[in-house]
């Protein structure tokens, strides 16, 4: 059954309402600077948790090869420890302006897949890379656009089970780039296509619902545009599209 039209979400915000009363429209922006500094707050766990992905990787590569399996089972009591300590982690920051500079999109996606190599081979999941010929040049923060990317892949490898395709594409176009993430995982069922964007909506056991909701932050902080097609049983497919540098 398939999810439909793509859903599509851009960077620009609507303003508020011009006959808005002064007092309500101060409860309106104060408000808004809380949901805002919530999710800022939850996005620094969420990054340190991407971070944590290549620790872990290595010192399950690492360990591995040792066979130190007593030393094995401390460090990943320890890892998870502090995994927990950060999910938890909602302390309130103040938001760091972007640092903005050419990135080159090819290479940011290399890097990420690299990453994430030990959970891939684990699970027997084919990596293809279709880049398209071009300029893959965007105007961006590098560091917050690998922690889109990151979030999309580790969504698509949890998705599939064993022996899936996962592909990372990308479109240069005269105007943008498009990164492509595409899966043969389950799917998006139909009732929950239009809340996967949502703050703290998840399907998952022990999700956080914060993945996609901050994708589509630094998408947005971007002003690119982040798309979805989803058919139950036959996989999704996650198009970003940031404006060339």
């Amino acid at each position: 059954m398939s999810s439909g039209t793509p859903q599509k979400i851009s960077g620009r915000s609507g303003g508020s309402s011009p006959g808005t009363p002064a007092p309500m429209q101060q409860n309106l922006q104060r408000l808004d600077r809380l949901a805002n500094l919530g999710l800022f707050s939850a996005g620094i766990a969420h990054e340190i948790k991407n971070g944590m992905v290549a620790v872990n990787t290595f010192c399950e590569v690492l360990l591995e090869k040792n066979g130190e399996h007593e030393m094995a089972d401390v460090v990943r009591r320890e890892l998870k420890r502090i995994n927990g300590l950060v999910s938890q982690m909602l302390k309130m920051a103040a938001a760091k302006p972007a640092t903005l500079a050419p990135v080159n999109v090819h290479a940011l996606l290399d890097v990420s897949v690299r990453l994430l190599e030990h959970q891939t081979a684990s699970r027997l999941i084919t990596v293809r890379r279709e880049y398209g010929p071009g300029n893959d040049l965007v105007q961006g923060d590098e560091a917050r656009l690998q922690q889109a990317v990151l979030n999309l892949l580790l969504n698509a490898i949890e998705a599939m089970n064993q022996g899936g395709e996962l592909t990372v594409a990308t479109l240069c176009e005269a105007d943008q780039v498009r990164i492509i993430i595409r899966d043969t995982g389950g799917g998006i069922a139909p009732e929950n296509f239009g809340h996967i964007f949502e703050t703290f909506f998840t399907t998952k056991k022990n999700g956080t619902g914060l993945g996609l909701a901050i994708t589509r932050q630094v998408v947005e902080e971007h002003h690119g545009e982040i798309e979805v097609e989803s058919e139950l049983g036959h996989g999704s497919t996650f198009t970003i599209l940031l404006p060339h540098a």
